[in-house]
């Protein structure tokens, strides 16, 4: 079954005065896909992704459907979302919450109410693939860009999500430090086996890795 199915979604903000930011968008994203969405600034890329998740959806006017799994996305529950769907936003300080490496990494756990047992569990798992168990007491202030999103990301995986979505998140990061995220996204792929949903500027370190290819124009997809 595919993650999602998106047909005919239409969309305007509501202080858009009837303009359309995006316009009969309808895709499939299948189990195992990586895809890349792609386009000029202002095509729609953020404001589709934020149609795939609830709590970040903007205020506006929506027509069309989005299906979860085979359910209407409005159906499943927070905490349904929260599990399955993972997000990483483009600035690493929006995404963190708490002040210590470890806190962030148990903070959504904790919020679903997880076993400690669990938690300690997950968030060893985790640091131990991503090799950041060093950073553990470390405050999150003190970290570099890099060092940020790559904890935003750990702390979306600790939670086990079948589908994860970025947008945009090498944006704010140096060369160096955009590399070697998006060397950690494809081993998300290939090593756990997560459908990625990935919006990049940065094409050319990333179309080697795409399956699929989504490229959006005037919040019309133009091109799949």
């Amino acid at each position: 079954m595919a993650h999602f199915e998106i047909k005919d979604l239409t969309f305007s903000y509501a202080a858009a005065k009837g303009k359309h930011s995006l316009e009969n968008v309808s895709l499939t994203i299948e189990q195992g896909e990586f895809l890349v969405l792609c386009g000029k600034s202002g095509s729609g890329k953020s404001t589709l992704l934020r149609q795939l998740k609830t709590v970040l959806t903007p205020n506006g006017k929506r027509t069309g459907e989005i299906l979860f799994r085979g359910v209407p996305l409005k159906q499943v529950s927070d905490r349904e979302q929260s599990e399955k769907i993972g997000f990483v936003m483009q600035n690493p300080d929006d995404q963190i919450v708490t002040d210590k490496v470890w806190h962030e990494l148990a903070f959504g756990l904790e919020n679903l109410g997880m076993p400690a047992q669990v938690m300690r569990r997950r968030v060893a798992e985790i640091a131990h693939f991503f090799g950041i168990e060093s950073w553990f007491r470390q405050k999150t202030d003190t970290l570099s860009g890099g060092q940020k999103q790559l904890v935003n990301l750990a702390s979306v995986l600790v939670m086990q999500p079948s589908l994860l979505i970025l947008d945009e998140p090498t944006a704010q990061l140096d060369p160096v430090a955009a590399r070697q995220f998006l060397q950690a996204v494809q081993r998300v792929h290939k090593e756990l086996g997560i459908t990625v949903l990935l919006c990049e500027h940065a094409l050319e370190e990333v179309l080697g890795l795409a399956t699929q290819v989504l490229f959006l124009q005037d919040g019309a997809l133009a091109f799949d």
